[in-house]
C-alpha cells in the first residue's frame, strides 16, 4: 500500500499560545471538521492520491458503461456529426463510415487505459509521470487542461444556446450557460459516487428526446445523391472524429481506480468501449443525417440559421409542442453529464500540475474549474461552430503522442507487466524518469505534424495533398521515436 503524507492538524499542547498559532490550530480544526462533515454526506474528498488495495472494493462494471455512455450521449456528439455535411461537405454514406471506423480506432485507447485504474489505483495523468516524469508529465497535464476545459465550454456554449432556442427570447445564451455550468457544478462537488448514480440516469430524457424527434419529424431524413467524397474531406473529418474521441485517453482510468484489482481487463474494455461505441456513432449518425435534411425543411432550415445546433432540435421537436419544448430543456441539461465528468478530472489534473494542491480536498477544486469555464463560456458563446471544428482537431494530435508514448512505456519498457511499476515512487521525482523521452518523442513527432496539417489557419504541404493526416503521424512518429530516446534515458540514468 502506499503511504501517504498525513496531514493531521496540530494538538494545541504542541504549538504556542500566540495568537498566530492559536489562528492556525482553529484554520486546521475547522478544517478538518468540514472535511469530515462533506464525507459524511457522501463527498469525495480524495484527489490524485493512490486508492490502495483495500479500498478498489467496486465491482459494478455497469457503471463503466455509463459514465462513457452518458459523457457522450448528447448533443455535443449530434453537434459534432453535423460537421461532416455542414462543413466537410460530406453525403450521409460518407460520414457515417468515417465516424464508424473512425471511432472503433479511437475509442480503443481510452476503452484499454481504463483498464490501468483497477490495476494501478492511480488517475491517468498520475500513470503518465511513468514515462514522462514527475516535472515533463506537466505539459501533457496543461495540454489535458486545455482540451477538457475546451470541451466544457463547448458543452457549456451548446447548453446555453439550446436553452435560449425554447424561452421565446426570454432567456438569453449567459443565462442558459451558467444553468447548465452550476448543475454540472454540483455532480462534481460531490465526488465519485454521485457522478456514477448521476450518469446512470441522465442519459433516459435524451433517448426520449431523440425518439420523439425521429418519430415526428423521421419522415425529413432522406439521403439525396451527393459529389463523391475526396480523401482531403475524408481525412480532414476524420480527424475531426479522432479529435472528440481519441481526447478520452487521458481521463481513461480516473473512473476506474476504484474497481478491484482482480477485475477482468476485459470486461473493463469491453464495457467502455459499448459506452463510446453505441453512443456516440448513433448520436453522430444522426447529426450528419439531420444537417443533410436541414436545408430541405424550411422550418429545420431556419433553426440551423447560424449553425444553431439547438435552434436545430427545437425546429426537430416542434410539432410536438410544449413536450417537445420540455424535451429540448432536458437535451440541454443532459450536457452536464459531460461536463460534470469532465470537471472531475480536471479537479485531479490541477492536483498533478500543482503538486502542493494535492493537500486541499478534490471538491474544492471542482469551484476553481467553474470559475475558469463560466466566463470563458461567455466569451466564446457565438462563435460555437468554428471553434468546434477548430478545436477537435487540434485536441487529436497530441492525444495521439500522449497515447503513444505511455504504451510504449508499457509494451515495450515494462513488458506489459504491473508489477514492474514502482508504485511507492509515483510521487518522488527522483525515482521516476526525467521525462526527456517522451517529450523528446513528442517534439519530433509535432515537426513531422506540422506539414500534415490541414487546419483555417495553417495548411502544410503534405495536408495540402492528402488532408489533415496530423493525428495518424503523431502516432506512429511517437511510437517510433519514443524507444529510441527512452533507450538513451535508461543508459544515462537508470530510470
Amino acid at each position: 500500500m502506499v503511504s501517504t503524507p498525513s496531514h493531521e492538524s496540530k494538538r494545541p499542547e504542541d504549538v504556542s499560545d500566540s495568537p498566530e498559532a492559536i489562528d492556525e490550530v482553529e484554520r486546521a480544526q475547522v478544517s478538518k471538521r468540514w472535511t469530515r462533515a462533506m464525507m459524511r454526506l457522501g463527498v469525495e474528498a480524495r484527489g490524485i492520491l493512490p486508492v490502495p488495495p483495500e479500498h478498489r472494493t467496486d465491482t459494478q462494471y455497469s457503471k463503466i458503461f455509463f459514465v462513457w455512455f452518458s459523457m457522450n450521449f448528447n448533443i455535443l456528439s449530434f453537434s459534432a456529426g453535423t460537421l461532416g455535411p455542414a462543413v466537410f461537405g460530406l453525403g450521409l454514406r460518407d460520414s457515417c463510415l468515417v465516424i464508424l471506423f473512425f471511432n472503433i480506432i479511437c475509442a480503443a485507447l481510452p476503452s484499454y487505459l481504463a483498464t490501468w485504474g483497477p490495476r494501478t489505483g492511480l488517475r491517468q495523468m498520475c500513470q503518465a509521470r511513468y514515462s514522462f516524469g514527475y516535472y515533463g508529465v506537466i505539459l501533457p497535464c496543461i495540454l489535458n487542461l486545455i482540451g477538457m476545459c475546451g470541451f466544457c465550454i463547448l458543452n457549456s456554449i451548446l447548453g446555453g444556446q439550446t436553452l435560449a432556442s425554447v424561452s421565446n427570447g426570454n432567456l438569453s445564451w449567459s443565462v442558459g450557460i451558467v444553468i447548465v455550468a452550476v448543475i454540472s457544478l454540483v455532480v462534481s462537488f460531490c465526488g465519485y459516487k454521485v457522478l456514477m448514480w448521476f450518469e446512470r440516469i441522465i442519459w433516459f430524457p435524451v433517448l426520449v428526446a431523440f425518439v420523439v424527434a425521429l418519430g415526428v419529424s423521421g419522415k425529413h431524413l432522406t439521403s439525396p445523391p451527393s459529389a463523391p467524397a475526396t480523401v482531403q474531406e475524408i481525412l480532414s473529418f476524420a480527424g475531426v472524429i479522432a479529435g472528440f474521441t481519441i481526447t478520452y485517453a487521458p481521463l481513461g482510468s480516473d473512473f476506474t481506480m476504484y474497481y478491484s484489482p482482480d477485475a477482468p481487463s476485459w470486461r473493463i474494455f469491453l464495457y467502455s468501449m459499448l459506452g463510446f461505441m453505441s453512443s456516440i456513432v448513433t448520436i453522430q449518425c444522426l447529426g450528419a443525417a439531420c444537417a443533410i435534411a436541414a436545408p430541405t425543411v424550411p422550418s429545420w432550415a431556419a433553426g440551423f440559421e447560424g449553425d444553431n445546433v439547438g435552434g436545430l432540435l427545437a425546429a426537430m421537436l416542434s410539432p410536438v409542442g410544449t413536450f417537445g419544448k420540455i424535451l429540448v430543456v432536458l437535451l440541454a441539461i443532459n450536457l452536464a453529464s459531460n461536463i460534470a465528468a469532465t470537471f472531475y478530472s480536471i479537479t485531479l489534473n490541477f492536483q498533478i500540475l500543482i503538486p502542493h494542491l494535492v493537500v486541499l480536498p478534490r471538491y474544492l477544486l471542482s469551484l476553481a474549474a467553474t470559475a475558469v469555464i463560466i466566463p470563458l463560456s461567455l466569451v466564446g458563446a457565438h462563435r460555437f461552430y468554428a471553434t468546434l471544428t477548430n478545436f477537435l482537431a487540434l485536441l487529436g494530435y497530441w492525444a495521439s503522442m500522449f497515447c503513444a508514448v505511455v504504451l510504449v512505456e508499457h509494451f515495450v519498457f515494462k513488458r506489459n507487466d504491473f508489477s514492474a511499476y514502482d508504485y511507492e515512487a509515483w510521487n518522488t521525482p527522483s525515482k521516476l524518469p526525467t521525462g526527456l523521452a517522451a517529450l523528446g518523442a513528442c517534439l519530433v513527432a509535432v515537426g513531422v505534424i506540422i506539414p500534415a496539417m490541414e487546419q483555417v489557419w495553417w495548411t502544410g504541404p503534405i495536408g495540402n495533398k492528402t488532408g489533415d493526416i496530423g493525428f495518424e503521424l503523431a502516432f506512429f512518429v511517437a511510437a517510433l521515436v519514443y524507444p529510441v530516446t527512452r533507450s538513451i534515458e535508461l543508459k544515462v540514468r537508470g530510470l
